[in-house]
């Protein structure tokens, strides 16, 4: 059976915020709380440089799975980039395939607003996700001369 995979409208919010608190709840994190993930996706759903893919076992099923692309323009290939922020299936939807059947659904919409790439970042002690998406074409890429750090800094107010 093939996964069902849609394009997220206002409707599905609650389900893409219940899977999002999921991941956090996977984590092991309290914060952000469900009513502030529900207030962001409730903003980023409508915003036309976002969207949310659910997946689900089969069409008419719940969503089990979740991932969130974000869009911006490159200035250095002058293409569109597409961010896949976050990517998360429920325990028990796991094994269905739904991971990939999103991450190959992502790709076909970044292609479709002529993004020249797709990254993501993933935790380094997450071998099973690294070996995911490697899987699926994604590569590391250390810049040289050496390892490409993330970094962030807080805002004050």
């Amino acid at each position: 059976m093939t996964p069902h995979v849609w394009l997220a409208e206002a409707n599905d919010a609650e389900d893409v915020a219940r899977l999002i608190g999921g991941f956090r709840d996977w984590w092991g994190k309290d914060e952000p709380s469900d009513e502030v993930i529900r207030g962001t996706v409730g903003r980023l759903i409508d915003d036309p440089n976002t969207e949310y893919l659910l997946a689900a076992p089969a069409e008419g099923d719940e969503a089990g799975g979740v991932c969130q692309l974000r869009y911006r323009l490159s200035v250095w290939s002058g293409l569109g980039d597409c961010w896949l922020e976050d990517l998360y299936v429920d325990g028990s939807a796991r094994r269905a395939g739904l991971g990939r059947a999103l991450v190959e659904a992502s790709f076909n919409r970044a292609r479709a607003r002529d993004c020249y790439r797709i990254e993501l970042d993933v935790n380094e002690g997450n071998t099973d996700a690294l070996t995911f998406y490697e899987a699926l074409g994604f590569e590391l890429e250390p810049k040289p001369p050496g390892r490409t750090l993330f970094i962030a800094r807080k805002l004050d107010g």
